[in-house]
């Protein structure tokens, strides 16, 4: 620490310089942060998944429907602890770019499946007692400021209704929270029996099921009961742990951790070619100083860390100063206004983000530091 003001003279020697270096690390790592949060929103929900629960859809397409009478059937499967069912709704509220999820359930089966979803008691009796209720998520009461007692319209893109209409119309009776930070509360869970009574057509079908299996141990030996339950049947199934789902699910529109990591590695690789320029230009324009020090007793070592500490330090400023816009600008929430609906920046990623930020102050020093420590003290004194 005591040559802390020597490193930070020399950081200030060409002022414009240290500047704009700075500011493209700065870049990056709020870049880092927003692609950080914006892969947790796509792919988070893998870690939030059930380790207890399987997903059984259709063996074709999860857009193929399963019969209503499968649930039974399931329950009776060795292993099975209870199954219960959801649908894609498919709807929007008011203007198409409002999109949510939007679900059809049995709401004392749900609950049961999912106690991560925390809804106040008495809302819970009031779903259950109002045919036409819904609960919906804090995240997306908040984003359209509904409260309980808001009649909500929402228009469907898939399911018409016996009169004609697709406009279906729902009662906020419940706002449920997470138990955890992970939890997805942007959904909207409204009673299947209304569903399938008001729906024009497909009625006895659902559109997959989630079933909860005694011992996570034994998750893999269920899901082959269950397939085998209902091979060679009309809707023959394909089951497969509730993780695999929602990862399956987000590749839809691609690898968000290849995409991710491709675009950051660009990035730092860039970032990395910037600095090492940086530095290598300061040590060349002080090879008469670095060699004045060596001549007044500083060792190689001393030079070296000198030269090493300068990369670290104005990487760590940077990159501390990246990471903390990206945290502040990302917890005021996701700026899509709900659609994203795990955004936020992880501390594990906040701590790789630190990492990399020592990581790209070595490998940007390292080189001018061993040109610097390899330095004579006559061809320096030569060059001054």
């Amino acid at each position: 620490m005591k040559y802390l003001h020597l490193i930070w003279s020399n950081l200030k020697r060409k002022k414009l310089r240290t500047i704009l270096t700075l500011l493209s690390i700065v870049v990056a790592f709020i870049l880092f942060g927003f692609l950080s949060a914006i892969r947790q929103a796509l792919a988070g929900g893998v870690a939030m998944a059930g380790q207890n629960r399987l997903v059984v859809r259709h063996k074709v397409s999860i857009i193929q429907s399963l019969p209503e009478s499968y649930k039974a059937r399931m329950e009776r499967i060795p292993g099975v602890a209870v199954a219960t069912h959801e649908s894609w709704f498919g709807g929007v509220y008011q203007d198409a770019k409002n999109f949510f999820p939007q679900m059809p359930v049995v709401p004392e089966e749900f609950l049961d499946m999912y106690p991560e979803f925390l809804v106040p008691p008495k809302q819970k009796q009031a779903w259950l007692e109002t045919r036409t209720g819904a609960i919906v998520g804090r995240k997306t009461a908040e984003r359209f400021h509904w409260k309980i007692g808001d009649k909500v319209p929402i228009q469907s893109s898939i399911w018409g209704k016996t009169d004609g209409s697709r406009l279906w119309e729902f009662d906020i009776v419940g706002i449920f929270d997470g138990r955890d930070k992970s939890t997805d509360t942007t959904p909207l869970y409204f009673r299947y029996d209304y569903f399938d009574e008001a729906r024009a057509w497909n009625k006895g079908q659902v559109g997959w099921y989630l079933v909860r299996v005694k011992d996570p141990a034994q998750a893999a030996e269920v899901a082959k009961l269950v397939d085998q339950e209902f091979e060679n049947s009309a809707a023959e199934t394909k089951t497969e742990p509730e993780a695999a789902f929602i990862q399956a699910w987000a590749k839809q529109i691609g690898d968000i951790t290849l995409i991710t990591a491709t675009i950051l590695s660009a990035v730092f690789f860039t970032i990395l070619l910037v600095a090492g320029n940086t530095m290598g230009q300061a040590v060349r324009e002080r090879t008469g100083e670095l060699g004045a020090l060596k001549a007044m007793g500083f060792t190689s070592a001393q030079v070296l860390s000198l030269v090493l500490a300068e990369s670290c330090v104005l990487a760590l400023l940077g990159g501390g100063i990246g990471l903390g816009l990206a945290w502040m600008v990302i917890a005021r929430g996701d700026p899509t206004g709900g659609m994203l609906p795990m955004f936020y920046f992880p501390t594990v990623d906040v701590l790789i983000g630190v990492g990399l930020s020592v990581a790209l102050g070595v490998l940007a020093g390292i080189f001018p530091a061993l040109q610097a420590m390899r330095l004579r003290v006559a061809d320096a004194l030569r060059r001054m």
